[in-house]
Order: C-alpha cells, then sequence, then structure tokens
C-alpha cells in the first residue's frame, strides 16, 4: 500500500461521506457546512480565501485530511496577526499570502487534522510540512485546534500561541433556576433583573431548527445579521444564500432564535447545535430593549442548554462581560509556523510573553468567577 499527499481546490471534489467520518460530529467542520461556504461565493474567487485542502490518500481510500486555505488577508479568523503583517511592511516583505488550516469565519475549537487514527493525522502533518517549507510562502497557521491537534503541532516544532473564550458548562442543572442557584447572590440579582426587562417589555421567544424556518424567518434573520455588521460600519463575510444553504442542509444542525413583541419580530440569534453543545454564532436587531441581548444571547442559550441536556453552550469570541452572566474562561490555542527565521524569532519571544500574560489573564477571571464557593 502506498500513501499520496493530495490537494483539492474545492471540497465538493472530496468524497463528502468519507470527509465526515474523518471530520465527526461537529457541524461546522462538516462537508455541507464547508460546501455551502463555497458554492454561495463566501470563500474562493476574490474573497481571499481560496480553498487548498490538504488530504492522505492510502491507495483509493482517503485516511487523513484538513481544511486548509490560501488567504490573501487576515479578514474572518478571530486570531489576529495583523502586527505580524505590519511588521513585514515595515521590513519591506511580503507576509502574504498565507497558508491557513481553519473553518472560515468560525472561531469554535475543535479537530483540524483529521484522520482514521492518530499515526495518519502525524503522517498528514507531517507531508504537509515539508510541502509547505519546500514552496515559497512564508507562514502557516491552525486555528483553535483540539488539545490533541495542538500537541501534534508543537510536537511538529510549530509555535502555539494561547487565548481565551467563555464558554456555559453544564453541571447537571435540572433548570435555570438550578444554575441561578449556583452563583452569588449579586450576580443572581443581576440576571433577575435583566430577564426581568425583556419580559416587562412584552418580548416572547421562539425557537426554530431547520426544519421549521421559512423564508420570511430567514430573511428577517438576515436582516438582522447585515445590521450588527452596518452599525460596525463593516460589511458582512455570509451571504442570505449561505445560511439558506445551511437549513437546507443541515437542518438538524440551525437554530434560530427569534425575539416578538406584540407578534412582530424585533431581533433574532443563529445558532449551530451538535448533540452535546450549543454554538452561539450571531445575532441582530431591528429595535433597541433594554438586556434584549444578554436574554437573546446567553440566558436563552444557557435555558435551552439545561433542556436539551446540552453539555455546554459555547458564546464565541472574546468578551469577559459573558463571565458575569455565568460563562467560564476557557483556554484555547492556535499554532503557527514562521519561514524567516528572524521574525520566527521575534514572534516566538512575543508569544511566550503572551502565554505568560494569557495565564495571568486566565487566573484573574477565575477569581473573578460569579460562582458560589463549594461548602
Amino acid at each position: 500500500m502506498t500513501e499520496e499527499l493530495r490537494f483539492f481546490p474545492t471540497i465538493s471534489a472530496l468524497p463528502a461521506d468519507r470527509w465526515n467520518a474523518l471530520a465527526g460530529p461537529q457541524p461546522c467542520l462538516q462537508h455541507a457546512y464547508l460546501a455551502a461556504l463555497e458554492s454561495t461565493g463566501c470563500v474562493a474567487g476574490s474573497t481571499g480565501w481560496q480553498p487548498h485542502h490538504a488530504t492522505l490518500w492510502r491507495d483509493a481510500t482517503l485516511v487523513a485530511a484538513m481544511p486548509l486555505y490560501e488567504k490573501q488577508h487576515s479578514w474572518g479568523e478571530y486570531v489576529f496577526d495583523w502586527a505580524w503583517a505590519e511588521a513585514y511592511t515595515r521590513h519591506g516583505l511580503d507576509y502574504y499570502p498565507k497558508w491557513l488550516c481553519a473553518i472560515p469565519f468560525t472561531p469554535i475549537p475543535g479537530r483540524r487534522i483529521l484522520g482514521v487514527d492518530r499515526a495518519a493525522r502525524a503522517r498528514l502533518l507531517g507531508r504537509l510540512l515539508a510541502w509547505i517549507e519546500a514552496g515559497a510562502h512564508g507562514s502557516f497557521h491552525v486555528l483553535f485546534p483540539s488539545s490533541d491537534d495542538a500537541a501534534l503541532l508543537d510536537a511538529s516544532g510549530l509555535m502555539l500561541r494561547h487565548g481565551v473564550q467563555f464558554h456555559w458548562r453544564n453541571t447537571g442543572y435540572a433548570d435555570f433556576e438550578a444554575f441561578l442557584a449556583s452563583l452569588t447572590r449579586d450576580k443572581r440579582k443581576k440576571i433577575r433583573q435583566e430577564r426581568r426587562r425583556v419580559r416587562d417589555a412584552g418580548i416572547d421567544f421562539v425557537w426554530r431548527d431547520g426544519h421549521a424556518i421559512g423564508t420570511d424567518e430567514l430573511a428577517f434573520f438576515h436582516h438582522c445579521y447585515s445590521l450588527t455588521y452596518a452599525l460596525r460600519r463593516s460589511t458582512p463575510y455570509l451571504s442570505h444564500a449561505f445560511f439558506a444553504a445551511l437549513v437546507r442542509e443541515q437542518p438538524t444542525a440551525v437554530r434560530l432564535l427569534t425575539a416578538y413583541r406584540a407578534g412582530t419580530p424585533i431581533a433574532c440569534a443563529w445558532f449551530i447545535a451538535d448533540d452535546t453543545a450549543l454554538y452561539g454564532r450571531y445575532w441582530g436587531a431591528v429595535e433597541e430593549v433594554s438586556c434584549l441581548h444578554f436574554e437573546t444571547c446567553y440566558y436563552q442559550a444557557i435555558d435551552y442548554a439545561i433542556g436539551h441536556r446540552l453539555a455546554r453552550f459555547e458564546g464565541g469570541a472574546q468578551g469577559e462581560h459573558k463571565l458575569s452572566r455565568g460563562l467560564r474562561s476557557t483556554p484555547t490555542c492556535s499554532a503557527h509556523w514562521i519561514r524567516d527565521v528572524r521574525f520566527r524569532d521575534a514572534i516566538d519571544d512575543y508569544l511566550a510573553r503572551e502565554r505568560q500574560g494569557v495565564s495571568l489573564y486566565l487566573d484573574e477571571l477565575n477569581e473573578r468567577a460569579p460562582f458560589r464557593a463549594a461548602p
């Protein structure tokens, strides 16, 4: 038997069943999700995301794979290397294009090196690194890998960068009140006050999965989603066609929460779900209501996770304000290979200092956690 490294410019050229068998249940890593990004033009073309998926084949069988992109910029990554690119520019050098292993526009941690076993994953990584080193691109980055993937990347000589997200963890709460009982008195009081403001404003909520999302609900969501970007003077990465493709191709993974007042929709939030977790992704509103963002994006999500016995709710990237709403600080990482030894040494030194700072920051966040001390 022989093994061969192959690259594919589109995920649709790869067998969906085999890819999914390697990827596991995480919806955003599934073939349909990545295909929706490509088929609706959110990546590929002139977007600066050019798919170049890396695969390892044993004869005619796909045994390992990696979602890989050639990037012309650093938008949509949630791990910021703009300062590195600026340093290259100041020295008259090109930072882009670069190689990126990631789920586009998605900071959900998880598997990035897919394989039938750890040995196949290690062989794919080794061959890919040899191929990258023999090429001309100046860097290679892996965003939000699992701890096992991070160990492989570290052992292969990549530099690890640490970060922080905020996740809610289900310790077996019977209901939302049981969750509140685990918090300190001040935090319980604050959350109850915030939820009461939304109820007093006459807001009701409806959850829908992909099977129940109609054209009107989807159009309203995308309008709200676009408004969120417009308020920041930015342009949304994802199109209406992309969300429609997810509703069509992955209906069991999609969750749409819509807020109504007197039967009229005024806000909504988009989530992804699997058997173990709920992942918060996007939100928007057409009018301001006090505390509506917290209720829609956090409290309703926690309540949903408790009711469906999910192990966790991931609140997305950034946001210390999530800590006081019952989410816990959770370490994340990324991995980086830099060709130029001068920049590699400087970045390695920076990352060592940054890791120390992140460790201290996590200690500080843990001290500020809103949970009652165990008796």
